[in-house]
Parts: C-alpha cells; structure tokens; sequence
C-alpha cells in the first residue's frame, strides 16, 4: 500500500515538473519570437526605374507615376530609383534641375542610384561628377524599420572596368558588416545574370566578378536583390537570394508604364507590379 501511494507521488511529481519544463519552452518560444527583428517589421515602398528623363513623353509618364504612388492607400516609406535617371544628360544642367523637381514631387523621401545611361563610360569622369554634385554619393545606405536599404552603384562590374576610387564589391561587403546581421535589401542597376531578347541568350557580368557578388549576397542577411535595366519583369535567384527586375517608365520598345508597390512583412520581400495606362 505504501509503495502505491509513493508511486502516485512520484507520478504526480513528474508530471508537475513536464508541465513545468513545457511553460519555459513556451515562455522562452515567446520571448524569442518577440525579440526576432526580423517577425515585426511590416511595411510598403515603391520601385521606380529607367525614367530616362529628356527622352520624348518621359515627364507625362514621370508625372503619371508620382501622382499614382502618392495617391496610394498604404504609407509608402520611400521611393527607390534603380537607376537611368535621365537619357544620358547627366552634364546638362537645366535637364538635372527639372528632372529633379519632378521627382521632389513624390510626397515620401525618394532615393537613386545611377545607370548605365547616367554615368557614361565613354565621359565617365564627367559624368559621374555631374551624377555626385546632383544626386549624392554611389553607395546610399539607409534604414526603414529596421531593415537597411543598400543602393549601389555597380556599372564597373557590369562593364569589367576599375574604378580607383570605387569599387562595388568592396562597398557591399562594407555595407553589408556595418547591417552587423540586421535585414539587408540591395538595389543596383545593372543585374548580373544573362539577358535573353531577339530569341538569343546574351552574357550577363563575367562569371568570376558574378561569383564574387553572389557570394558575398549569401553570407549575409540578405531579403533581396532589385534592379532595373532589362525593361522587363523578371524573377531569378542569386544564390537562396530572390533577384527581382522591375520594367521601366520609359517607352523604349513600346513598354507600358509600370511602376512596383513593395511589401516587406515576416522577413520576406513581395511585390505588385503596378501599369499605368
């Protein structure tokens, strides 16, 4: 009789001490969950892309866009510019300032990064002068939420030339450490994987200078790569890195005005492709 009233003892010793055991794990479960930077952050920004601004129609189309985004229902954190600014008139002055005026019509802060119709190589000193005094540096690295926005300027690994003074990789890396394990969003131009038009396959960067940024993409916190270039809607993986592609405003080639609504929530980046008639 003892021994059965020692062994419901010991029963119900040890299953006090499960349900005590399984409330820590609930609580630590909870604790983490709460703390994870990478759950909690919800928000919207917008893509915009190869304007080239200067080229016929470019300031309708322009003006159509910062009237849609800023007619937006959700709050839209920034407009990013993933580059083309204007149709190789970076030297011209007044078509800077107008250019500019029109972007300052977005009622949210908007960021760019130079194309390779901006920063020309054939007058690239002057052009990436011209690209500095008006729009900022090559590299921007700012912050939304707790999720750090990384533009980059990368024609010198599109292009297979060096830059004494600048080069994309080591800016990167340098942005990327200084995220120090926050999310990482990388916008840049010129995407690095092969452009398929006219029903032929045409080479992207050079494969070393590919391997190197795919690598470096990989080793750190990355949500995501955007780009512009291509005039097209496109999906490709760099990597376990989504590489999204947002077709321009620009009607090179009869391309309807498209714009991208961007929605980071539970560590992953999606996206709506927005046309505008």
């Amino acid at each position: 009789m003892q021994n059965q009233k020692e062994i419901a003892k010991s029963k119900r010793y040890c299953i006090i001490a499960l349900f005590a055991v399984i409330a820590c794990l609930l609580f630590v479960a909870a604790v983490v969950y709460a703390s994870d930077p990478e759950e909690s952050p919800h928000f919207y920004f917008v893509q915009i892309t190869d304007t080239h601004y200067n080229e016929p129609g470019s300031e309708e189309r322009i003006e159509k866009v910062v009237n849609a985004v800023n007619e937006l229902p959700m709050k839209i954190e920034c407009v990013v510019h993933t580059g083309d600014i204007t149709q190789e008139k970076l030297e011209e002055e007044s078509t800077v300032k107008n250019a500019i005026v029109l972007f300052n019509k977005f009622k949210m802060p908007i960021h760019f990064l130079p194309g390779n119709h901006d920063i020309l190589r054939k007058r690239y000193k002057e052009t990436k002068h011209s690209y500095t005094d008006h729009f900022g540096g090559l590299t921007t690295y700012r912050e939304y939420n707790g999720v750090v926005f990384l533009l980059i300027f990368t024609e010198p690994l599109a292009q297979a030339f060096a830059d004494d003074a600048y080069d994309p990789l080591v800016e990167l890396e340098t942005g990327l450490k200084r995220a120090a394990g926050k999310p990482v969003i990388v916008f840049h131009h010129t995407l690095s994987v092969d452009d398929f038009y006219k029903n032929t396959m045409h080479d992207g960067w050079k494969k070393e200078i590919q391997d190197k940024w795919v690598e470096l993409l990989n080793q750190y916190n990355v949500k995501a790569v955007i780009t512009g270039h291509f005039h097209r809607d496109e999906h490709h993986w760099l990597g376990d890195v989504p590489l999204y592609v947002c077709a321009p405003i620009s009607a090179y080639w009869d391309r309807q005005l498209t714009y991208r609504i961007y929605e980071y929530r539970d560590g992953k980046v999606g996206y709506r492709t927005q046309y505008i008639e």
